[in-house]
């Protein structure tokens, strides 16, 4: 199990380390957004592999309340976006 945390926590920091240099290049508002929400998705996969690695289910809420303000933050910035555009 072990080599499987460390493969897996390797992935991710590889494709956190990727995500983060779109967010830090990306040309337009919605690129960052998009890199934005991805690195917030890797940060919950790698506590949900961290939760299954130590079989410790207290870090659930954490990964709910983590999914919950992406989604709201993706909406809000999506929407004030929008109504950029429209103007």
């Amino acid at each position: 199990m072990t080599y499987v945390w460390l493969i897996v926590s390797t992935m991710l920091l590889v494709a956190a380390v990727l995500t983060t240099v779109r967010v830090l290049r990306g040309p337009t508002t919605l690129d960052r957004l998009v890199a934005l929400d991805t690195v917030i998705a890797l940060c919950m996969c790698g506590l949900a592999a961290w939760a299954a690695f130590s079989r410790d289910s207290t870090v659930v809420p954490a990964i709910v309340a983590l999914s919950l303000v992406s989604f709201v933050g993706s909406i809000a910035i999506a929407r004030f976006r929008v109504r950029d555009d429209e103007t």
